[in-house]
């Protein structure tokens, strides 16, 4: 009986993992900007960012640069441009914004930058008061830096009042007065971790404030913003951890007889203010996340956190307070961003537009493969779901090497893959906009075993033989990013035999395979709209099957007609459009919801989209 129990689980386990991927199917844009990093550029004009890291961050791929600072962002005063350092004895430094947006400007023109508006009420005015931390232990770190020494502990001394007008007016200096380009100035954070003020800011704020005159903080400094940069993106609330996204002050929010986690409470107050004053308050829902998790195994499945409702996460802990504020060891279920969506949903409608993004996430794990498949794994699951920006707080070894993995490889539309086991192997997927380019990024999570895994294409008919593939594995405990041409990706190939193909993955590790080939055209699919909700510009992509005309018509929810925009015949491959917000007449349309429409032969399909004047 042992021995036969012995080979049934030798069989199991040596199961190859099976793998569909499905190019007609799931598609939707990837947004570039969930390749992020934080504090990469100077703001010191005096020390500026070299041409040679200029090149590494190019040859890298970076999107998106999250230069606000963190907790250093509270107090920022760009008038002045100085800033009071809560982790650091409150003392104040010069910080120079204007320098490094410019910098960005100048030398990654495509890439969006992320900052942050101060919504604590002070603002750095002086250095004079600093705490002479060189004479006191030659400014070496130990656990009291965190002490309120700046001043002798007096605010006043050191920050100035700084109110809405104060925060929201850099947007009028750089628009007006620089000439910032719109990217540059993408994404701002409404301050940063307000749920622990209490903690990095009690020297002007000892006890925390409720959570409803956040949200009055939170809604004038939106207001704000919307109107004197309509194309923005807001990012908040930007809480802590995960203890805080369903906490305040340590507890659950009571409104009228209801108890409120945070986010679900601050969702519903964005839903009431948005309906009550017309305005769009929230763009991105942003989150920050730092795991406690040690063990590797536990690691690589962080990325489950997030959208995996079957999930069990070790270090569950906020969840586990129901909403009464009961505690309940049986919710040990996160996915944090489906519930998130859920809330979205039931108080701001079903086409909110709000995506979802974290700002600065770190493991507690030094080994680059470990890294690597974190890594790996959550901008693959984040580029599944339609996550806007991702920009991991430190940067370890490993990141580099699978950050330009995904920027040279992976494609810009997402396709579905399913694959099982699910766990140990995952399959990510992308389509490039000619149709002719699927990339299928595999990982495999065990950390001690290689793993055979079948993968099967269907509505892509990729050319029988070898393909390239690029693979992560056994990296070094050194930086092996050097550049595009200098780095550890390793080359192989995949043989591609009928519509699919075998690989032996080896434990911890990431594999791209580059297929080229072409999208079966059978069905017509939705049409992709990006950014959605749009303003100014929607770009709108569709495909055809080279045989039948199309026409592709935005009409009102009424299904009338309000603009055609192509009609014809097309080549066989990925068509791309954009939309002025113009009517046929030429009159510029309202901001509201409408369809996105494209009729081809006896098949239709449509794709909603929110449009913002």
């Amino acid at each position: 009986m042992m021995r036969i129990l012995f080979c049934f689980l030798f069989a199991v386990s040596a199961r190859a993992a099976e793998i569909s991927v499905d190019a007609a199917s799931g598609r939707k844009p990837i947004s570039p900007f969930i390749y992020g990093r934080n504090n990469s550029l100077s703001d010191n004009p005096g020390d500026p960012v070299s041409k040679a890291e200029w090149q590494m961050y190019r040859d890298a791929g970076i999107r998106l640069f999250r230069e606000n600072g963190g907790n250093n962002s509270t107090k920022y005063n760009w008038r002045l441009k100085l800033t009071s350092h809560p982790n650091w004895y409150n003392n104040v430094y010069k910080h120079d914004w204007d320098f490094t947006v410019a910098s960005l400007g100048q030398n990654m023109p495509g890439a969006a930058g992320m900052w942050a508006f101060q919504l604590i009420g002070k603002a750095a005015k002086t250095s004079q008061y600093n705490f002479n931390d060189w004479g006191y232990n030659q400014s070496q770190w130990w656990e009291g830096v965190h002490n309120n020494w700046s001043g002798e502990g007096n605010p006043d001394l050191y920050l100035m009042d700084w109110p809405a007008d104060s925060t929201t007016g850099i947007l009028g200096h750089w628009i007006s007065e620089l000439g910032v380009p719109a990217v540059s100035m993408r994404y701002w954070n409404m301050d940063n971790e307000p749920e622990i003020w209490n903690g990095t800011h009690d020297d002007v704020m000892p006890d925390l404030i409720p959570a409803e005159e956040f949200m009055q903080r939170y809604f004038e400094v939106a207001k704000k913003a919307r109107a004197a940069f309509p194309e923005i993106r807001l990012a908040g609330p930007v809480p802590a951890d995960e203890w805080q996204w369903f906490n305040w002050d340590d507890e659950k929010i009571q409104s009228g007889s209801k108890s409120y986690t945070w986010l679900e409470y601050f969702i519903k107050r964005i839903g009431e203010e948005q309906q009550a004053s017309g305005m769009r308050l929230l763009d991105v829902l942003d989150v920050h996340f730092y795991p406690d998790e040690t063990k590797a195994s536990d690691i690589v499945q962080l990325h489950r956190v997030w959208f995996d409702r079957t999930y069990n996460y070790p270090g569950a802990n906020g969840v586990m307070r129901a909403g009464t504020g009961a505690w309940d060891n049986r919710i040990t279920k996160e996915y944090l961003f489906s519930r998130c969506g859920e809330w979205l949903d039931k108080y701001l409608g079903a086409d909110h537009g709000v995506t979802f993004g974290v700002s600065e996430m770190d493991i507690l794990n030094s080994d680059p493969n470990v890294t690597a498949v974190w890594y790996a794994s959550t901008l693959g699951v984040f580029a599944d779901e339609g996550v806007e920006l991702f920009t991991p707080w430190t940067w370890k070894t490993g990141m580099w090497e699978v950050l330009h993995l995904f920027t040279r490889h992976f494609k810009p539309v997402r396709v579905a893959s399913v694959s099982d086991p699910a766990e140990t192997v995952s399959a990510y997927s992308s389509i490039n906009t000619a149709g002719d380019s699927l990339t299928v990024i595999l990982i495999n999570r065990s950390t001690g075993a290689a793993q055979d895994v079948r993968v099967t294409l269907s509505n892509f008919q990729a050319d029988d033989g070898p393909h390239e593939t690029g693979m992560l594995s056994g990296l070094p405990s050194s930086e092996t990013f050097k550049s595009r041409t200098d780095n550890a990706l390793q080359s192989g190939t995949a043989v591609v035999d009928s519509g699919s193909f075998t690989l032996n993955l080896p434990p911890l590790s990431i594999t791209a395979v580059l297929l080229s080939g072409a999208a079966n055209q059978t069905s017509i699919a939705s049409p992709d709209i990006f950014p959605n909700p749009a303003f100014r510009t929607a770009r709108i992509g569709f495909e055809t099957d080279g045989k039948s005309g199309v026409n592709l018509d935005i009409v009102d929810v009424r299904g009338r007609l309000v603009r055609r925009l192509a009609s014809g015949r097309y080549e066989a491959n990925r068509q791309q459009v954009e939309w002025d917000g113009l009517d046929e007449r030429g009159r510029q349309v309202p901001s509201g919801i409408y369809i996105c429409r494209i009729a081809t032969g006896n098949k239709l399909r449509t794709q909603k989209l929110m449009w913002l004047r």
